[in-house]
């Protein structure tokens, strides 16, 4: 599925919400956040909420140069678990992959997500990322999910 219309238009921004989970306050404090990540990393983590079928899809890669320093993550309460990630090869490598599923079984679980809300577990997930993504490399690495 390639629907490029549904993405903002103009220069691409790091957070597209298609589904309205989030107010504009959330998003801006999620693109400050994920511009912040960026900034002092060089990981970039780019967020789409969306909920299935109305999904820009793949057009997204194009949208934000998706490459080896890329987190997607997509929010879609329609599979199953909130909390889906495509990790790029230098994310893969410097964080222990059992992260995202820890993650995914903490935030993106229906339970969870259907009390606190759609935007309780996008903005959990992006606050884990973050805090992972600017720890030391090593044993006990993203081992915490804020």
């Amino acid at each position: 599925m390639n629907n490029p219309q549904l993405l903002p238009p103009g220069p691409p921004v790091p957070v597209v919400d298609v589904a309205g989970f989030l107010s504009k306050n959330q998003v801006a404090r999620l693109t400050a956040q994920v511009e912040a990540l960026e900034r002092d990393t060089g990981f970039r983590l780019r967020v789409l909420a969306q909920a299935y079928p109305n999904t820009p899809g793949l057009a997204v890669r194009d949208y934000w140069a998706v490459d080896d320093n890329t987190v997607v993550f997509v929010a879609d309460p329609n599979t199953g678990n909130i909390l889906n990630f495509n990790v790029g090869a230098a994310v893969d490598l410097a964080v222990p992959r059992n992260f995202w599923t820890r993650l995914a079984n903490k935030y993106g679980v229906k339970k969870y997500w259907a009390n606190a809300g759609e935007e309780a577990a996008i903005e959990s997930a992006v606050n884990a990322i973050n805090a992972c993504l600017r720890e030391p490399q090593g044993v006990g690495q993203c081992r915490t999910i804020l």
